[in-house]
């Protein structure tokens, strides 16, 4: 999955419908539950010294990625285990023993015990302080402490800038000693969240940590998941939910509404507005309950109704408590889903869409029926005389749907080649063998357009009925997954990297991402994001190309169908408008040139690319207009003055 960059601890709501919650895990789950993920992964069959290292590394990281918690000396006897230890802790893996992870997770809870006595110790001194705080910012670390007293100023520093943070987001606060204490107990809550689990005395929690370690040991995108995860992955995928539809933060004045999902019950009430202190639920009080206690409550109502209590604090410091009642109801991320809009241009309209993921649900909704309905609206609107398609934020989604929108763009051909762990090729092809669009298209790209977004865009610019414009290269996930998540019968949820996929031309996207044919540069251009900065990426390789498909994958009755009804039409790689991408990069680079806005974009990102951190994303650098849009409408204008060809027409679908 790839950055969304949402602030840390804002959390959405998926009051989901309930299902039968899995029995607890045992040690003894653990092993056929990896052995599951080890028979369908691509390279990996049997559990080796490489993935016991990898998997131990992961369980302390993930424990500790910030290293605020244990030092050096603490974590080197994991960290650096001989062959002869790693040896001895698969046999263990074999016969259901997990000593070394058992262990570890002994040092975990003793170092969150010392971490509590800290903590309190640096609430009370920054609390009764009368200095005002000095200036920290957000400190990552590279090493493990040296010394305990290290890792203490670390914890220090850290509550120190998280009292920054908070001062600075509501600077009309009185800065009293009692408001240190109420952030400084906030902050504490949120640490206490992360270490809930591992205080805890069930066995589930150990086998837990360990499944997701071993799992991350596969590769970077290989991962388990605990119920409600998976809950939550399975309503990212879908675009749709059951719930009441609010977004909760926890705040220093307790759980607060955040946000509003449009088109849910508590949008549709009129009544619940955010900045909201949810203060009961169903008639029990919640103003001392903890964050995840609050979420519970909500979720476990046996009722399709739940009675919210709320409090609202007017700006005169009047305080109104009042109650709504909310029915649970089927959600859809409309914000989530295909969104157009058009510009007016000569005697037509360019049409903007943006694509946000590559979703599909089972009341048979879908990407690829939304974007054909873009299509037929903008067509009612005028006549379409180029389309820019948004993949920016596209992380990717379904695999078909892929498939499905690349062929609103081509005729017959093959879009997407699969290859698995016994070297077996498959071909994802389009048989539609309709173009519902055929004119200027580009497709604009970041490093955040991942996956199934770099079938598209490879797959089109193969064919080239399309040009790439954006980063100089997308994220770099060429690999499919199977998943559990949407599996309402799973007993388990994983996701497990079965292959490698490739696109017409035999290219992988794996590492090396999409290439820009213009590059015009994102907000991000400037940090390190990408599957090459994952840890255990697997490599990138090719396969034979596909422009003239093989039906290799196929059988003698079902190849006869093929070859009378799909090889005739084809779709064929056309050179139109890459033989344009020369006097369209002389254009834009002409157009840059005399663009103000864009030069002061170009300058930062500049200055950000020199600087020494280039690996922490943050948007916040750049607060002017969409350039990188409006630069991609200009390059369709181009487009059409540059191109011979008619006027784009839209077939009828």
């Amino acid at each position: 999955m790839v950055l969304r960059f949402r602030s840390l601890f804002y959390i959405i709501l998926f009051p989901l419908a309930l299902e039968a919650r899995p029995p607890d895990l045992s040690l003894k789950d653990i092993r056929p539950m990896m052995e599951d993920m080890l028979a369908y992964h691509v390279e990996y069959k049997d559990l080796n010294p490489v993935l016991m290292r990898r998997a131990i590394k992961t369980f302390v990281s993930q424990f500790d990625p910030q290293k605020i918690y244990l030092t050096s000396a603490e974590v080197r006897p994991y960290l650096d285990m001989g062959d002869r230890k790693l040896q001895s802790a698969i046999a263990n893996y074999y016969h259901d023993e997990f000593g070394d992870f058992v262990s570890f997770n002994r040092l975990m809870v003793n170092a969150i015990k010392r971490s509590l006595e800290w903590r309190a110790e640096i609430q009370r001194e920054l609390a009764l302080s009368g200095k005002d705080l000095p200036l920290e910012v957000g400190e990552s670390y590279l090493h493990y402490a040296g010394s305990e007293q290290q890792l203490k100023e670390r914890q220090r520093r850290q509550l120190i800038y998280f009292l920054r943070e908070e001062k600075n987001q509501k600077p009309d606060r009185v800065w009293t000693p009692q408001m240190r204490e109420k952030i400084g107990a906030l902050w504490n809550a949120r640490l206490s969240r992360h270490e809930k689990s591992y205080l805890s005395d069930r066995i589930h929690y150990i086998a837990l940590h360990t499944l997701k370690s071993l799992a991350k040991s596969l590769d970077a995108h290989s991962s388990f998941y605990s119920q409600e995860e998976a809950l939550e992955m399975r309503a990212s995928l879908e675009k749709q939910f059951e719930g009441i539809g609010v977004i909760l933060k926890e705040g220093i004045d307790g759980v607060e509404i955040a946000d509003l999902i449009e088109g849910g019950p508590a949008h549709n009430s009129g009544l619940i507005a955010v900045g909201d202190l949810l203060v009961e639920i169903n008639g029990k009080s919640q103003t001392s309950a903890a964050y995840d206690e609050v979420l519970s409550a909500l979720q476990d109502g046996p009722n399709s109704s739940v009675l919210l209590g709320l409090k609202r604090i007017h700006p005169n410091g009047q305080e109104d408590v009042f109650h709504v009642q909310l029915k649970r109801e089927k959600i859809v991320l409309n914000q989530e889903r295909v969104q157009h809009t058009s510009i007016p241009y000569e005697d037509g309209i360019i049409g903007k869409i943006t694509l946000p993921s590559f979703y599909e649900s089972s009341d048979g909704s879908s990407c690829e029926k939304d974007l054909r309905e873009a299509l037929r609206q903008l067509k009612k609107q005028s006549s379409i005389k180029g389309i820019v398609l948004d993949l920016r934020e596209n992380s990717g989604g379904f695999l078909n749907q892929a498939v499905k929108v690349s062929g609103l763009f081509m005729t017959n051909g093959v879009v997407v080649i699969s290859k698995y762990a016994n070297e077996q090729i498959q071909y994802l092809r389009n048989l539609d063998g309709r173009m519902y669009y055929k004119g200027p298209l580009v497709l604009l790209t970041s490093k955040l357009s991942a996956s199934a977004a770099e079938i598209v865009a490879q797959a089109l610019q193969d064919y080239g009925t399309a040009i790439i414009v954006g980063d100089e290269r997308t994220y770099g996930k060429g690999t499919i997954q199977f998943q559990t998540l949407t599996d309402a019968e799973a007993r388990a949820f994983f996701k497990v990297t079965v292959g490698r996929y490739y696109t017409v031309s035999g290219r992988s996207t794996q590492i090396e991402g999409v290439k820009a044919d213009l590059v015009v540069p994102s907000t991000l251009a400037a940090f390190h994001i990408g599957e090459r900065f994952l840890e255990y990426p697997l490599s990138n390789d090719k396969v034979p190309a596909a422009y003239q498909d093989p039906l290799a994958d196929l059988d003698l009755q079902t190849k006869a169908w093929f070859q009378k009804n799909y090889l005739p039409n084809l779709q064929q790689k056309t050179p139109h408008w890459q033989k344009l991408i020369p006097d369209l990069k002389q254009r834009s680079s002409t157009r840059l040139q005399n663009n103000p806005e864009a030069l002061a974009f170009l300058t930062k990102l500049h200055e950000l690319q020199s600087s020494s951190t280039p690996g922490f994303p943050n948007r916040s650098w750049w607060q002017g207009e969409d350039w990188q849009m409006a630069e991609a409408i200009e390059i369709i204008k181009d487009m059409v003055e540059l191109s011979s060809a008619k006027e784009p027409a839209l077939a009828e679908g």
